[in-house]
């Protein structure tokens, strides 16, 4: 809360950093450090939202012991999903932006930077990153890369966007953007979710290549090919329903 009263007084436009956690005990203490330690471009300040969905692996006990007066810890008392983790999060925010990070290092905080200089230089609600932008395309499945291409092809196709990783995790969005989009997904279908309803409502997205290191299954990773059709049904539920 100080660190958020304070950005408010000097006038400096806020990000709140929203950790989403499930079993994350030997990365989520290196993630918030970083989170912590990263400088994001000239004018911003961070707001760090924890949020954990129901752990069970030892990473709860880790963050009750916390003593961070700029991290925010908020415990799911059930498993929920991740996209309600995303939810809680962008509920509890301060800040003016949210931002989503996971609580491992596929993706790189010290990037988040890129996302606060883009949305500086555009004024832009909400930016995306991407994993395919300058012709990289790393991933541990072809079966997960040839997904994403296809329902990043669906949804610019059914929603006139022009994505170029629709499933990408780190996506940035002004908050009360976020909360009037009335997002229901509770699991990884948010990823979803979130870019149609922006583009279907005419929101303005723009991207920002960043890095990615995937993980294979038995380091952790979560996301299963049935995920992928239920993201196939989300995006045809967004665009012919009303």
């Amino acid at each position: 809360m100080e660190y958020a009263l304070r950005s408010r007084i000097f006038s400096l436009p806020t990000l709140s950093i929203i950790i989403c956690v499930y079993n994350e005990a030997a990365s989520v203490l290196p993630v918030i450090e970083k989170v912590r330690s990263i400088a994001l471009s000239t004018g911003w300040a961070k707001d760090i939202v924890v949020v954990d969905n129901c752990s069970t692996d030892g990473t709860r006990e880790q963050l009750k012991a916390l003593t961070y007066p700029d991290v925010r810890v908020i415990y799911h008392e059930r498993n929920m999903g991740k996209g309600a983790s995303v939810r809680t999060g962008f509920r509890e925010a301060h800040g003016e932006f949210g931002v989503i990070q996971d609580a491992d290092f596929e993706y790189d905080p010290a990037e988040l930077a890129l996302f606060t200089e883009k949305q500086t230089e555009t004024g832009a609600e909400a930016i995306f990153g991407s994993r395919t932008l300058g012709g990289r395309h790393v991933y541990k499945y072809a079966q997960n890369y040839w997904g994403v291409r296809l329902l990043t092809t669906l949804t610019n196709v059914l929603f006139r966007g022009r994505l170029s990783d629709v499933a990408v995790a780190t996506k940035m969005v002004r908050c009360d953007v976020f909360r009037a989009l009335n997002l229901t997904g509770s699991a990884f279908e948010l990823d979803f979710e979130l870019p149609c309803k922006l583009l279907k409502y005419r929101h303005h997205i723009v991207e920002v290549p960043v890095s990615y290191r995937p993980r294979t299954i038995e380091e952790g990773k979560k996301i299963r090919w049935t995920d992928g059709v239920h993201a196939l049904w989300v995006i045809l539920k967004m665009r012919f329903t009303r």
